[in-house]
């Protein structure tokens, strides 16, 4: 019985090339009309068929398991085909999970979902593993592929492994010795139909625990996972009383002892204390002592491009957050940060009103820089408050290092996609810090 792997990205070929190197019969499909040349011999180097431009029911002919990439919803039609068929369907970090327990090494399996903060999470509670001299390793929806992850990790490894609601949805025995559900706010309803279904395939998190492990949720709202499958034990973190909170004068607590104040963290804002909250759970229960939480949250940078600081001079900082492609993610990063902020705004307009910042900015606006394509939407909405358009973004920058004064923060969160003058954000974002790191130094 051969394994079909629907989707060639990089998830996809992950869990092709895994299959394959491990003697099982694959073939690849993918909706592209071809792989491109650079694919295509790599494919053919690692013995891997595709088929390219449609799905074809015959591929399921002789199929054993059906392996889906997240982006590809459970009702398309191949997809439906298969389960009608009763032929299993995963998804990659179903596959990834499978390995990790077959090696029975004492590895172990931390997750975390939820609408906001996930990376930032994952990637805060490996550092904080780490720090603790434990080998750890964040995979899964914010980069590497699961499978990629366990084939290369040593024993003892603990997987701290984001999920978004996509790759929940094909998930079968997936256990997580500890998971985290962060929040809830209304995202993928255009594939999971309303809010109740999204929540639902969230809570799909908790699914395999027992009662050895750990379910980190909001103390807040207890409406979101009180249903929850499984019988995992809750840890909560928030803003009363719990087992991780921070009071009203900042002291942070972890079952009942102290970690730090908020203000020693180098992650601004009142939802990176939630997220550092949720990531000591995972981390204390994952095996971390106390002594390394405090030293892993006090040392831990960030994520590149989400409010990150990158530089400071004459008592200016300037925060990279190009990341905040949307009027949410912006509103998010004005929060963060205590103000006067200098603020760029502007790119690829996505057709939002820019409206909703104007409440966030209220007593801690500077001033704004409006730059790129969508400089005539943002004058419409924004164009009130004091303002310079400069629509060439080296010059924007260099604009808005220049209006910042002692105190100030200047930041680069754009409510905008970057395609009118980047590929991605991440070019975006690394030429804001390369302009940021020379204004620094001069």
């Amino acid at each position: 019985m051969r394994t079909v792997v629907m989707g060639a990205g990089r998830s996809g070929l992950a869990a092709a090339r895994h299959l394959t190197a491990q003697g099982h019969p694959v073939v690849l499909t993918d909706s592209r009309p071809d792989p491109g040349p650079a694919l295509e011999l790599d494919l053919a180097q690692a013995g891997i068929p595709g088929v390219w431009g449609d799905h074809p029911l015959a591929l399921l002919e002789g199929c054993g398991e059906l392996v889906i990439s997240p982006g590809i919803p459970r009702t398309a039609t191949f997809v439906r085909e298969a389960l009608d068929r009763g032929i299993a369907v995963i998804g990659e970090v179903e596959l990834a999970h499978r390995l990790i327990r077959e090696r029975k090494d004492g590895s172990r399996v931390l997750a975390v979902t939820g609408t906001n903060g996930k990376s930032t999470t994952t990637d805060l509670t490996a550092h904080l593993l780490r720090a603790s001299g434990l080998p750890a390793i964040a995979c899964g929806n914010l980069g590497t592929p699961v499978i990629e992850a366990a084939e290369s990790a040593g024993p003892g490894s603990v997987f701290v492994i984001e999920l978004s609601s996509y790759q929940l949805e094909s998930t079968l025995a997936f256990h997580a010795e500890g998971a985290a559900f962060l929040n809830l706010t209304p995202d993928h309803l255009a594939r999971h139909g309303d809010m109740e279904t999204y929540r639902r395939t969230k809570l799909r998190i908790f699914e395999g625990q027992t009662a050895d492990d750990l379910r980190v949720v909001p103390v807040a709202h207890p409406e979101w996972w009180q249903d929850a499958p499984g019988t995992g034990r809750p840890a909560r973190f928030g803003w009363s009383q719990c087992e991780a909170w921070c009071d009203a004068s900042g002291a942070m607590t972890l079952l009942g002892e102290p970690l730090l104040h908020r203000s020693e963290l180098r992650i601004p804002g009142e939802h990176n204390v939630e997220n550092a909250l949720a990531a000591c759970l995972l981390a204390a229960h994952g095996g971390a002592a106390i002594a390394a939480l405090r030293d892993g949250l006090r040392t831990y940078p960030g994520l590149a491009h989400r409010i990150a600081l990158c530089g400071e001079r004459g008592g200016v900082k300037a925060y990279n957050d190009s990341k905040g492609t949307n009027v949410d993610a912006t509103l998010t990063a004005i929060r963060a940060l205590p103000g006067p902020l200098v603020l760029l705004l502007g790119g690829t307009d996505k057709g939002a009103s820019y409206e909703p910042l104007r409440e966030a900015l209220a007593g801690k606006l500077r001033r704004l820089v409006f730059l790129g394509e969508a400089i005539p939407q943002l004058v419409r909405d924004l164009g009130d408050l004091p303002h310079e358009v400069v629509p060439a973004f080296d010059d924007a920058v260099a604009t808005a290092l220049s209006l910042a004064q002692a105190g100030d923060q200047v930041l680069l969160s754009p409510a905008c996609a970057s395609f009118d003058q980047f590929d991605n954000f991440e070019q975006r974002g690394d030429r804001f810090e390369a302009l940021v790191q020379r204004w620094s130094r001069s």
